[in-house]
């Protein structure tokens, strides 16, 4: 009897992968009513199916709908239950009936914490299975899943399957718990706001809020810069800086009478090696990609993710910073020449590599595979190549040049660089300027001394970037959920702009947090429990006891926040309506313009979000009684743009101010809102053109599209009649045969 196997997925793109790579591109994809494809090959002397899981068909739920506070009765159930999450029904389906249909099963998904959950999930609740083989790859590419498939593993990675679980539970009771309570205390005054707060979110705003007091107590402090202009026997001139800053103004006299004296000066030369970087883990490629791109931590996971499924790169969430020989360098060089010829650069058979490992995955790497990519797409993959390269490249070699004056017991000095073999400098952009200067031995005159004033500067805010980079090194959160931490408390207005600015409502949150329930904030508490995770995930036995005991203790600390938080219900509303209402006073003074309404000439225009529609539009503050509005274009959020003086960014050709028009992986477009502005006239023909030909039948929009319908051929009498006689002809030879 032929057996069926039922191989479970993560997306639609690995399931078309593992299908094509795993029957040599004979699998056929079956595609039912609902457009969800499945995949179907034989090898050996079985039938295989390929189906797919779209991330998680199953959530932590809870059991009641109206339960108590806090409320641990919770379990796993299928996610469509979920307004947000009713798409993966029909995936749930179709995996239903193919494992309705399969004898043996193997978990192809992810191979990480989540990825267990997702196939452990399937199998225990859809398939009524406890168990199941396991396919280990790190790339979507034919020779590893090949070998991967050649090699399955026995059993599930349990470890990681209870230390996922283990975190989606805790996860459920800290922020949905949590985030109840601070709702429940706005609510208690009859105010609404959607609030969050977790075991992660919480330190994480700490992070930012302390910060923020440092900048706001920081008193700057001047201090002084010397500098000397000296010239030696030859006419060679070169200015030289005291090493250390002053701050004390009294000392300046000691540098007041060098003027006119004699100096001794020393060059010295030494050639430094710069080695080249080490490869890209996905807090490195996030935090680079941000420097090189402006692209967040999240919207960098993103396109990591999309190259992956693509084939063109080994799994992103990962904390190595090591390349395995396994992965095979050599070969992947050897395809990536056809894509640079940087290639020329990698020299070394053995690549750098930094201290971070993961037993999991290797370091992110190039698989070789070349696909057309998007704009951004290529950006990414371009650095992630770079990187890879470079990892194999020399060395650079620097000369380093330091000129020593000292006159009167006081030393000066100046330093320059000149780059003798850029070799990895030439691939990886990183930036090492150059600086010519003179080599200058014996006795030198100072014919010049200047003084620079300057002011000590306040610590930068975190960017979202910085910020993911400082949650790693306090091991709070994964690698895969600090980037949506992040997003998280932006979206909460706890924080904004990209130098991350705590709100009132964010200062007005930790404050209150920290004077009722200050545990919420504790960073050590949740990087105990994290500790705790990743030992359930490195151990074997006991697992079941070992996420018990976590929970339990979870629970404890749950119930007693959630009694600090009852206990304070009015003071912690009043806390945090007071942030929401100064924050939304804010928001509005930034998207109003200083232009009166062009028809009441009363009201100001300012920018406003349409919830009925979800749009963003332009209207007059004068509303009910002026009711001027001005459509703007689909977008993720709208800003009025402003000139280097602060001041509302003007049309030159309306005198009407102009936005700035976000969009993911996008460059901001600034526009001029006014319909009858000169600039627009030609967008507005073509939009009436295109609505013309909309209701002619001449376009039509297909699957978001705009797509050409083809003009219907005439059929004359004559044609007709004359495919009538054929078809007659056909029916005659078919009954003769």
């Amino acid at each position: 009897m032929v057996k069926n196997t039922l191989i479970i997925t993560e997306k639609p793109a690995a399931a078309a992968k593992i299908a094509s790579a795993l029957s040599n591109a004979t699998d056929q994809k079956i595609t039912n009513k609902d457009k969800v494809s499945y995949y179907v090959f034989q090898k050996g002397n079985k039938n295989y199916f390929v189906g797919c899981a779209v991330g998680h068909l199953y959530g932590i739920q809870q059991n009641e709908a109206r339960g108590p506070f806090p409320n641990f009765d919770v379990s796993w159930k299928p996610a469509f239950t979920k307004k947000r999450s009713a798409f993966t029904k029909k995936y749930l389906t179709v995996l239903k009936k193919l494992a309705k249909d399969s004898d043996e099963f193997i978990v192809a998904t992810d191979f990480d914490t989540e990825g267990e959950v997702i196939g452990w999930n399937v199998l225990r609740f859809l398939c009524k299975k406890k168990d199941a083989k396991r396919m280990k790859f790190s790339t979507l590419t034919k020779d590893e899943l090949e070998n991967s498939f050649n090699n399955l593993l026995p059993t599930l990675n349990w470890g990681a399957a209870f230390a996922g679980e283990t975190r989606h539970y805790i996860d459920w009771y800290y922020g949905i718990n949590l985030s109840r309570g601070l709702m429940k205390a706005i609510s208690s005054l009859g105010r609404f706001k959607l609030m969050s707060i977790g075991r992660v979110q919480g330190p994480a705003l700490n992070i930012l809020v302390s910060r923020e007091k440092e900048i706001a107590s920081f008193n700057p402090v001047p201090f002084w810069q010397i500098f000397l202009q000296i010239k030696d026997i030859k006419g060679q001139k070169l200015e030289v800086k005291h090493p250390k800053d002053i701050f004390d103004e009294k000392q300046l006299l000691r540098f007041k009478f060098l003027k006119g004296k004699k100096g001794m000066a020393v060059t010295k030369v030494k050639e430094e090696k710069i080695m080249p970087p080490t490869p890209f883990d996905l807090t490195t490629l996030q935090t680079e990609s941000y420097k090189h791109f402006g692209f967040t931590p999240s919207r960098t996971l993103q396109i990591a993710q999309h190259l992956y499924l693509s084939g063109v790169i080994s799994y992103p969430r990962t904390s190595s910073q090591k390349y395995p020989a396994a992965i095979g360098y050599g070969k992947i060089l050897k395809m990536l020449k056809k894509y640079t010829t940087q290639v020329k650069y990698a020299v070394n058979k053995i690549p750098t590599e930094g201290k971070k490992e993961d037993p999991a995955h290797p370091a992110i790497y190039p698989t070789g595979e070349q696909k057309k990519l998007g704009e951004v797409e290529k950006k990414l993959y371009d650095l992630i190549v770079k990187r890879f390269i470079s990892c194999f490249a020399n060395a650079a070699i620097v000369d380093s040049k330091n000129v020593k004056v000292e006159v009167g017991g006081l030393n000066f000095t100046a330093n320059g660089k000149k780059i003798k073999e850029k070799n990895w400098l030439t691939v990886y952009p990183r930036k090492l300027e150059e600086r010519a200067i003179p080599t200058i031995n014996g006795e030198v005159d100072i014919t010049e001394i200047r003084t620079e004033e300057k002011q000590t500067s306040p610590p930068k805010r975190y960017s979202a970037a910085s910020l993911v980079k400082e949650l790693e090194k306090k091991n709070l959160g994964t690698k895969a959920t600090r980037a949506s931490i992040v997003e998280t408390l932006s979206s909460r207005d706890y924080v904004r702009g990209k130098a991350l600015e705590v709100t009132q409502l964010g200062l007005k949150l930790e404050d209150t947090l920290k004077k009722h329930s200050p545990i919420i904030l504790d960073e050590d508490l949740t990087g105990k429990m994290t500790k705790e995770l990743e030992k359930i995930e490195s151990s074997s036995e006991n697992l079941e006891d070992k996420e018990k005991k976590i929970l339990d203790r979870a629970k404890k600390d749950v119930i007693k926040i959630s009694k600090e938080v009852g206990a304070n219900l009015k003071e912690i509303g009043e806390a945090l309506i007071e942030g929401t209402d100064k924050v939304i006073e804010q928001q509005t003074e930034e998207n109003t313009f200083n232009y009166k309404c062009p028809n009441c000439k009363k009201g100001d225009l300012q920018i406003r979000y349409g919830r009925k529609f979800r749009r963003y539009f332009v209207a007059c503050n004068n509303y009910p009684e002026c009711k001027t509005t001005f459509s703007l274009p689909p977008t993720n959020s709208v800003k009025p743009t402003r000139d280097k003086e602060g001041n509302h960014e003007i049309c030159e050709e309306c005198g009407f101010p102009k936005v700035a028009i976000f969009k993911r992986g996008k460059a901001p477009w600034r526009l001029c809102f006014n319909p009858k502005c000169p600039s627009n006239e030609e967008a507005e023909k073509k939009k009436a053109e295109f609505k013309e030909r909309l209701a002619k039948g001449e376009l039509k929009v297909v699957g978001g599209k705009v797509v050409e319908v083809e003009a219907k051929k005439k059929v004359t009498k004559k044609k007709k009649k004359k495919a009538v006689r054929k078809k007659a002809t056909k029916k005659k030879t078919k009954k003769s045969e």
